[in-house]
């Protein structure tokens, strides 16, 4: 078994030969059966977990994802936002004439993971208030990559305290991000103050864990 990183012909922040792969390494090596993406964005990596996980554990796996999946001014004014604007010509064409639709839609991502629709959960709103009425003890393993804010990754970090507890795995993105000091700020307090391990990725994921 050894699956690729895939785009799906929509935006992704992971370069598929390169930071993509090494995630789905990093799952691959831990199994895990619940898992829990913070900032789906066009549902490129939801999908490449889906496949990986369908692969390694048939039916018996649950993906759950989260995202505000709108653009909301207030929010976008406090946080890093991710480029919604294709480079490529062709896909803009794609989907502003023919298909036209929003690959950044909860309907569109819904679409993209519907052959795993018994497994998947996609949520549609604020992490930092959706995290609070979860039972995180549940997921064994979280990729956060939802708000780039000091307080929005603080705020899901310490909503995310229970799955770390448990001997979870939360893998925090883009954790040296020049533009987004804050990601970094949040996470080295969260782990020093919590006595939690920490280990930098491929110069691009922090992993925390007990």
């Amino acid at each position: 078994m050894n699956l690729r990183f895939k785009n799906y012909w929509r935006k992704s922040s992971l370069k598929k030969n390169r930071d993509g792969d090494f995630l789905l390494e990093h799952i691959k090596k831990n199994k895990p059966k619940n898992f829990l993406e913070i900032g789906v964005f066009h549902g490129v990596t939801s999908r490449n977990v889906c496949e990986l996980l369908k692969s390694l554990h048939g039916e018996n796996f649950k993906f759950t994802g989260i995202d505000l999946f709108e653009k909301d001014q207030m929010i976008l004014d406090k946080e890093v936002a991710p480029k919604t604007k294709f480079s490529n010509p062709f896909k803009n064409i794609f989907y502003n004439y023919i298909s036209r639709t929003n690959p950044y839609s909860f309907k569109s991502v819904s679409n993209l993971l519907r052959k795993f629709k018994y497994n998947v959960n996609i949520i549609k709103g604020d992490s930092n208030i959706i995290l609070k009425d979860m039972s995180e003890k549940l997921f064994d393993y979280v990729f956060l990559d939802g708000g780039h804010s000091y307080k929005t990754v603080k705020n899901d970090l310490n909503n995310l305290l229970p799955v770390i507890t448990n001997n979870g795995i939360v893998i925090c993105d883009d954790y040296n991000l020049s533009y987004a000091p804050g990601v970094k700020k949040a996470i080295d307090e969260f782990t020093k103050i919590n006595n939690f391990s920490i280990k930098i990725l491929h110069s691009r994921f922090a992993e925390i864990t007990k």
